[in-house]
């Protein structure tokens, strides 16, 4: 004890301790040598056990107020002023009377208990209940200590007794003196556990082996008797050992074991969760049933990586949202688990001096209620942080113990887990409902297709025959109409079940000059079409036509993008593909996903995995120098149906990221408002040739 400090309690309870040590050494060779100055000394040391005992006892927990710290005084004051004549009375002739061997130890025991009465009370009256705690064990090992140390002196008055006091009495000077080591009781929870757990079996143990000595052993059997014994206790161990420990923990632990069980409970439910809201219901309602705490809230982070927004909360009404900025210092500090309270409690003890917790207190004020409460992070298979769970009990101080801390840690855990199963499960129902959607939508295209076709060839019957000019600009009309609603089932077909078509290494360069020559003899002189070809580019495996036809898309895009007058650039470029440079951007083609974008496809992610398995990539770039895309636009623009034309079908882009995406790669976009917009096709290269290279069609193909 003395390595681990200097402090008051330290030394007071080293001159315990010692005293302890030489009290019963000095029995121990009053016993042996028969001498009557060991006698003495152990009177001696019996009269100073309860003068330690009464300060060290009164040092463990400071009295609070100036009523108990008289009363205090006063018992230190009553023990030196009994002690002195007792002290007397064992070094006088008359030490071996029955009356003096009495009062002296009725002045031991007495005050010791006094000393222990003492302690609880102060104890109770602490407002931390890690303080209880600890108080409360460390009397009642005490005074089973006492107890039973008296009851080793009632041999002296004829009474036999098994010595087991000297045994409880080293236990109590143990676990006092790891929790002076220990501030918080919560650290010798399983040390003080199992301590009381074999304390308790070795004396079943011993019971047992004690019956076969006494009644058995008279047969003059003692061989036989031990491997009895032993037999007893190889078939009783495990399940006594089970039994006591549930009992003390159940006993002497109350708290912490309705914790456990409620925590154990949650777990299990929480497993079963498939959705958020079910799971942040399991969550609150697990930890009011434990009784725990007083308030609780859970924050998800939002879509934007900005902040954390209010999923479920009990107790106190917490903030609704939470700035990652403004709890930037917890966020930077938080691995795990991160007790406010503690930290509080280790800056205040440190007030003389600027305190480096500074930042970190000051962004705790930002939770509201959980000032001085437990914060856990909420962590995906990623080790991405996707939430927070905030849990406070202002009832008491220190409310948690480290191992409570540990337990709840393991619901944080498991809420990651579970948020992470939820987007999966969510992803498989969208999916499962798309399916379902689009291939109702296919059948439902189809069933327009035919009446469409009788309409039109309806309307051009009527237009052929004899009739005014109002019918006739009427029939016109029909057509008009019918052949637009004609391609717009048509597109959505194509989106709904695109061609596979015929992928083949294809030589962009090839396919980009030809294309361009097209569209080039298509457009008006106000357009200034302009390419920029990459020489030695790689390959790349896509079908031809689907290849001009996404191009042909972008181009045209751009050129009415500038109503007819601007320049469009159409480049190709060859990189190395980086790794983990295809993972979620905010100026990615698939803004659209950004309010999730861990939740990208299965498709998308196979596509980033092959782009950086390739050992590079092309780029074809559509860059236009039109007013460029507003933000709200930016980030719907591949969604299907979405459309800023008048006449438009909003299944362009649609249809062109799918074929894109078919064929391994991706497309990119990037715009500024009044600087234009950049489309970028990316493809994996192929490494080597290996079928002819196909001939992009020409428009009349």
């Amino acid at each position: 004890m003395l390595l681990r400090g200097r402090r008051a309690v330290h030394l007071l309870f080293a001159a315990f301790a010692t005293t302890v040590a030489f009290w019963y050494t000095s029995q121990s060779l009053a016993g042996f040598l028969r001498s009557e100055i060991w006698y003495r000394a152990t009177v001696a040391f019996t009269v100073l056990l309860p003068q330690f005992a009464v300060v060290l006892f009164d040092s463990i927990v400071p009295a609070e107020g100036a009523n108990q710290g008289v009363k205090s005084a006063k018992m230190r004051r009553s023990a030196l002023f009994v002690g002195v004549p007792m002290l007397a009375l064992g070094l006088s002739p008359y030490h071996d009377h029955p009356i003096a061997r009495i009062l002296i130890y009725s002045y031991v025991f007495g005050f010791l208990l006094a000393a222990l009465v003492s302690l609880a009370r102060q104890g109770q009256k602490s407002s931390s209940r890690a303080v209880r705690d600890r108080v409360r064990f460390l009397v009642a090992t005490g005074a089973l200590a006492c107890t039973f140390t008296l009851a080793d002196f009632i041999v002296f008055f004829g009474v036999s007794f098994p010595p087991i006091g000297a045994v409880l009495a080293i236990v109590f000077l143990f676990v006092l003196s790891e929790s002076l080591a220990r501030p918080r009781m919560a650290d010798i929870y399983e040390l003080s556990g199992r301590l009381m757990v074999s304390t308790l079996l070795a004396f079943a143990l011993a019971g047992i082996f004690y019956c076969f000595i006494t009644y058995v052993g008279k047969l003059g059997t003692m061989y036989l008797n031990a491997v009895l014994a032993s037999i007893v206790f190889l078939v009783l161990f495990e399940p006594l050992q089970e039994e006591v420990r549930a009992r003390v923990h159940q006993f002497f632990f109350r708290e912490r074991y309705d914790l456990e069980t409620s925590v154990s409970d949650l777990r299990k439910r929480l497993a079963h969760a498939l959705e958020v809201e079910e799971m942040v219901d399991t969550v609150l309602s697990g930890l009011e049933r434990s009784r725990r705490v007083t308030s609780a809230a859970i924050y998800l982070i939002d879509s934007d990586g900005d902040g954390f927004d209010l999923s479920g909360s009990l107790g106190a009404q917490p903030n609704k949202r939470l700035e990652s900025i403004a709890i930037r210092p917890i966020l930077d500090r938080l691995k795990t688990t991160l007790s406010l309270e503690e930290i509080a409690i280790r800056a205040a003890a440190q007030s003389s001096q600027p305190s480096k917790e500074a930042p970190l207190l000051s962004a705790a004020i930002t939770l509201g209620p959980f000032e001085k409460g437990a914060i856990f992070a909420i962590r995906s298979d990623g080790d991405d942080l996707q939430g927070l769970l905030a849990i406070v009990d202002d009832r008491v101080r220190e409310a948690f113990t480290p191992e409570e801390l540990a337990l709840i840690e393991n619901v944080a855990s498991q809420m990651g887990i579970a948020i992470a199963n939820t987007r999966i499960y969510a992803r498989m129902k969208e999916r499962d409902r798309l399916a379902a959607l689009g291939s109702m939508a296919a059948g439902l295209a189809h069933e327009v297709k035919n009446p469409l076709g009788a309409i039109k060839g309806a309307a051009q019957l009527l237009e052929e025959a004899p009739g005014d000019a109002s019918t006739k600009e009427f029939l016109g009309i029909i057509l008009e109409e019918t052949d637009r609603l004609n391609r717009v089932v048509g597109s959505f077909l194509d989106y709904a079940r695109p061609r596979s078509g015929n992928p083949a290494p294809l030589d962009i360069n090839a396919a980009v000059k030809r294309t361009v020559q097209i569209l080039s003899s298509q457009q008006s002189t106000d357009v200034d079409l302009q390419v920029e070809l990459s020489p030695s580019l790689p390959l790349a495996k896509i079908d031809a036509e689907q290849f001009r036809q996404v191009l042909i898309n972008l181009v045209q895009n751009a050129i009415q993008a500038m109503d007819g007058h601007g320049r469009v650039n159409v480049t190709t470029a060859r990189r190395r593909a980086a790794r983990g440079e295809y993972g979620p951007s905010s100026d990615r083609g698939d803004r659209n996903d950004r309010s999730d974008r861990s939740d990208r496809t299965m498709a998308e992610r196979a596509n980033t995995a092959r782009m950086e398995a390739a050992a590079e990539v092309i780029e074809v770039s559509v860059r236009d120098t039109g007013p460029g895309i507003a933000p709200k636009v930016l980030k719907n623009l591949f969604i299907p149906f979405f459309t800023t034309k008048d006449q438009g079908t909003g299944l362009g882009l649609a249809i062109s990221q799918r074929l894109i995406q078919n064929a391994g790669g991706t497309i990119e976009v990037q715009s500024q408002a009044g600087a234009g917009t950049k489309f970028t096709i990316v493809l994996p290269g192929v490494a080597e040739l290996s079928t002819p290279l196909p001939t992009p069609a020409t428009a009349a193909e």
